[in-house]
């Protein structure tokens, strides 16, 4: 079997997944090039965005389950395969000579220092933006995180031309794990106070659906330069936490004054950073743009104000289950306590006077009076 680029025949595809919250996109935007598309999924979730089963038939089995799998697999071959879902380490062994072209979907934790910035890693933290070939985490990460290095490994040994895809954390309808929702609510329970560790300026890397789809598809689009390589996806435009809470609020038709709190003291913003710290996970995706010509189909802003009407649409009154993942209480007793010390605090701190008042230094460039009050601006 082999597949280019070029090739104008119509491609025998498996999609295994393809009920998720991009798998919609990538299966109507492989029929729409025209191809032979078969999806294999659970069965538990049947989703009408998907074409019809007579376009598009349907494979019930565990992707989870290597014998599952391999029954449901018996005897057939594809030109490429899609592993969205399932044990990728599995799913790799079985399909070793069943297809020409593996593309697989991973995920970033995989970078030293990602998911423990105190890791053997100097300068302490993950690299800023992290390149595919930056350094993976070693023996020291956690297990979860040892197993997806080893899944990648796993993917390039059976199949030394598959393409393999580090997705970071998806947004958008249908998504897995909502985010905005520490946000949604509070905006639409009409919370006037919004507590944000540092400031919410940490930045970890997203991709709306749409176009962590459009990535995917562009590996087939470009077989030839996809070939054996491990890509980084990410929106172009990434918004830090700071920025998301005054789309989510906008969107809602809402104000609330803004809280920086330090992080160790910020504990009702630790669901919106998803780490135990706020060190920034940003991605380096400079490689599928220059190698596969990606570009944003769908600009970040609008994308999460959809994702902020889905969620309003679709999770109030069915939120319990979302919140225990979240790990988010919505404990507003406890969270106006919590300003109040704060802000006794602050006060208390703004009385400590200095000598000499500390600075922004020469290089200042912000508003024409030095908040600060001190002197040593540029315009001095």
């Amino acid at each position: 079997m082999s597949f280019n680029k070029g090739d104008r025949k119509r491609v025998k595809i498996l999609v295994i997944g393809g009920t998720g919250p991009t798998g919609p996109a990538i299966v109507n935007g492989l029929v729409s090039r025209g191809h032979d598309v078969t999806i294999l999924h659970s069965g538990k979730h049947e989703l009408d965005t998907l074409p019809d089963l007579s376009v598009v038939p349907h494979i019930h089995a565990n992707a989870f389950d290597e014998d599952s799998f391999k029954e449901a697999i018996s005897g057939q071959e594809y030109d490429v395969v899609f592993a969205m879902y399932g044990r990728l380490r599995s799913i790799s062994k079985i399909l070793k000579g069943r297809t020409d072209h593996l593309i697989s979907i991973g995920g970033v934790p995989v970078y030293a220092g990602f998911s423990d910035p105190e890791q053997d890693v100097w300068p302490r933290g993950v690299r800023i933006p992290a390149r595919e070939d930056s350094t993976l985490a070693g023996d020291e990460a956690a297990i979860k995180i040892r197993k997806i290095c080893e899944t990648e490994e796993t993917v390039f040994q059976y199949h030394p031309t598959a393409t393999h895809l580090r997705y970071p954390y998806i947004y958008g309808p249908n998504q897995i794990l909502p985010m905005e929702w520490s946000l949604v609510r509070r905006a639409l329970d009409g919370r006037k106070h919004l507590i944000l560790a540092d400031g919410g300026l940490s930045i970890t890397t997203s991709a709306f659906a749409g176009n962590a789809a459009h990535s995917v598809l562009l590996c087939l689009d470009h077989a030839d330069s996809s070939r054996g390589e491990i890509f980084n996806v990410g929106d172009d435009r990434q918004l830090d936490v700071y920025m998301t809470a005054q789309v989510v609020a906008e969107e809602l038709g809402h104000e609330w004054e803004i809280l920086s709190f330090p992080h160790e003291l910020a504990r009702p913003g630790y669901p919106l950073l998803q780490h135990h710290s706020p060190s920034h996970r940003l991605s380096d995706t400079s490689k599928i743009r220059e190698r596969l010509n990606y570009r944003d189909l769908f600009d970040p802003v609008v994308s999460l104000r959809e994702t902020v009407r889905w969620q309003k649409d679709n999770l109030v009154g069915n939120s319990d289950s979302i919140e225990k993942i979240l790990q988010d209480p919505f404990d507003y007793r406890a969270e106006d306590e919590l300003i109040d010390l704060h802000r006794k605090f602050a006060t208390s701190c703004q009385g400590v006077r200095f000598e000499s008042e500390p600075g922004f230094g020469f290089g200042y460039y912000g508003p024409r009076e030095n908040p600060a009050g001190a002197r040593g601006s540029y315009r001095d």
